[in-house]
């Protein structure tokens, strides 16, 4: 037996009100936004014209379309004038914002600052519920694509080719103007390069030439041989037009691919700060750059905590900027500092030690192949040679003593700067064998660079990886962060930006972030309250049927076991 079921539009309603589920991840975006201050933003609104749309309610309307797979403006509109949890976060509000609304508001100046208050009052929010703490922050990256197309790219080293061949000829083409005794008045050293300005004065002074002389002809009468003055003239005119269609507008060209740059290798000509670089999804299988962006987070329990988004495709030179963020905001965010061998160096070490006062769990790019048997049976090493303290000598497994010759400086390209101790073997006139091995092939007497200060952070990495609390706290990244981008990419399919420009970037990843942490604490805030502390979940996005919980502390081993 079936439900009466009629199609009648103008029966009458009773249902007056409408509430959603407990654990609907609408009351905690509700819950989150409405505790955020924004009575400063909103005293800057205009009090004359239309009114505008609250920014929390935009900002609760944008939550809530991330968390569904919706990033289009239209559809995002679309939505909250049909889906019911959409139209309860909006309250009473008749007028449906248009998808220009949206868009106009998430790429606003005022996003950006609703966008670092909602990270802070969230991670308000999960210190109150005792779910993150300071003991560690585990860090890594990803990469998203630009909304950029993936073939308009310009690359440094092309211009770095082609400007030089275009100045030869600007040079050669100032030579045979002032040759020809036209007064341009740009002087022009031999070691400095003409701009597109001062080629662009020459080009006013050859019009001008070019004026003076047709005045000239005009009156001038006809001679045997031909005018002067017009052929002159006709040498002018070509000059100009050199200027004029070819090299003026590539000197701008030029001039304006260098400004984008910065100390990038490339950018995209439909979103200048996208970098092309290689990314995890590649389905050609051919490696081929695309425009995209770095992704930084900072997380702790399978939370994005902090995050950031940088033009640079290597994660070695994002962590002191982001790390330098992150305890700015907090004075002492985290006791230890956590990430993979992709953020080993010498100055991201010095930096967590020095200026942040931290310890760091990071293995540098040699750490796991130092553990290796192998390696410590290389005679090669110089790890694996004797070293005499009091004599400042290394001695090699072959029995060749090295002696201290002399210090050496080397200064990367970015300007950081290490300091070497160079060693090279004594001399052993009597012991042809021994002076053989002492010298290279070619006859040139080894050498050996030794980097103490980078020693020293490898030796600490080393003593904090291998101890007890390092081991259990390592152990815990790939479970930790790693979720999160899985979350990000496969579950709410974020692969590819919505928006143009790296602060419109940072501010719809961030919002695709903060749905992801509303999705998860909501789920966990519906759990009985006796499982919501000193338990480990199963994160939501794996499809399962059955979801397991243990306590810490009724069951140690079953917790370490899944570590």
């Amino acid at each position: 037996m079936q439900m009466n079921y009629i199609n009648n539009q103008t029966s009458l309603k009773l249902e007056l009100d409408w509430i959603p589920k407990k654990d609907h991840i609408v009351w905690a975006i509700d819950a989150i936004v409405e505790s955020i201050p924004t009575a400063d933003l909103e005293a800057e609104s205009s009090w004359t014209g239309r009114p505008e749309y609250p920014a929390k309610m935009l900002l609760k309307m944008l939550l809530f379309a991330y968390s569904r797979k919706v990033f289009a403006g239209r559809k995002i509109s679309e939505m909250a004038e049909e889906n019911l949890p959409m139209r309860w976060l909006m309250g009473n509000i008749l007028t449906i914002p248009s998808y220009r609304t949206v868009n106009r508001f998430r790429t606003g100046d005022h996003s950006k600052e609703l966008i670092k208050r909602l990270f802070l009052t969230f991670r308000n929010r999960l210190n109150q519920l005792e779910l993150i703490d300071d003991s560690a922050l585990f860090i890594d990256g990803t990469k998203i694509l630009a909304n950029a197309n993936k073939y308009t790219f310009v690359w440094r080293k092309s211009v770095e080719k082609a400007e030089p061949k275009l100045d030869a000829k600007t040079d050669a083409l100032y030579d045979e103007v002032i040759q020809n005794n036209v007064d341009i008045e740009v002087s022009k050293e031999n070691s400095r390069n003409l701009n597109s300005t001062e080629l662009a004065e020459i080009s006013t002074h050859l019009d001008t030439k070019i004026s003076e002389l047709n005045e000239v002809i005009k009156t001038e009468k006809v001679a045997v041989g031909g005018s002067k003055n017009k052929r002159l003239r006709r040498k002018l005119k070509h000059y100009n037009h050199l200027l004029k269609n070819d090299l003026i507008p590539r000197k701008k060209k030029y001039e304006n691919a260098n400004g984008i740059f910065g100390d990038r290798n490339s950018f995209s000509k439909t979103d200048h700060d996208a970098t092309f670089m290689r990314m995890k999804e590649d389905p050609m299988k051919n490696g081929q750059l695309k425009p995209g962006y770095n992704l930084q987070v900072a997380s702790q329990n399978q939370f994005a905590l902090y995050y950031d988004v940088f033009q640079r495709p290597t994660d070695t030179r994002t962590l002191i900027p982001f790390l330098t963020d992150i305890f700015e905001e907090t004075s002492h965010a985290a006791d230890y500092v956590v990430a993979d061998a992709g953020y080993g160096s010498e100055m991201n070490y010095q930096f967590i030690t020095d200026e942040l006062e931290a310890n760091y769990l990071i293995p540098y790019g040699m750490y796991e192949k130092e553990m290796t048997r192998s390696y410590h049976k290389d005679k090669r090493k110089v790890a694996n040679w004797n070293y005499d303290e009091s004599n400042n000598t290394f001695t090699d497994l072959d029995g060749i003593e090295f002696k201290f010759l002399r210090y050496s400086v080397r200064h990367d390209k970015y300007g950081d700067e290490r300091n070497f101790k160079t060693y090279q073997p004594v001399e052993y006139f009597e012991d042809p064998t021994r002076e053989n091995l002492a010298t290279t092939k070619k006859g040139y007497r080894r050498q050996i660079n030794i980097n103490a200060n980078w020693e020293y952070f490898k030796n600490k990495a080393k003593e904090q990886l291998s101890s007890e609390v390092g081991q259990s706290i390592y152990a815990q990244r790939k479970i930790d962060v790693e979720p999160i981008f899985a979350d990000l990419k496969a579950h709410l399919s974020f692969n590819r930006l919505s928006v143009r420009g790296l602060e419109n970037a940072k501010i719809e990843i961030g919002l695709a972030l903060m749905s992801n942490n509303l999705a998860k604490l909501a789920r966990l805030l519906s759990y009985p309250t006796e499982y919501q502390k000193n338990t480990i979940r199963i994160p939501y996005f794996m499809e399962i049927s059955i979801v397991f919980f243990w306590n810490r502390e009724l069951c140690p081993e079953l917790f370490y076991f899944i570590i």
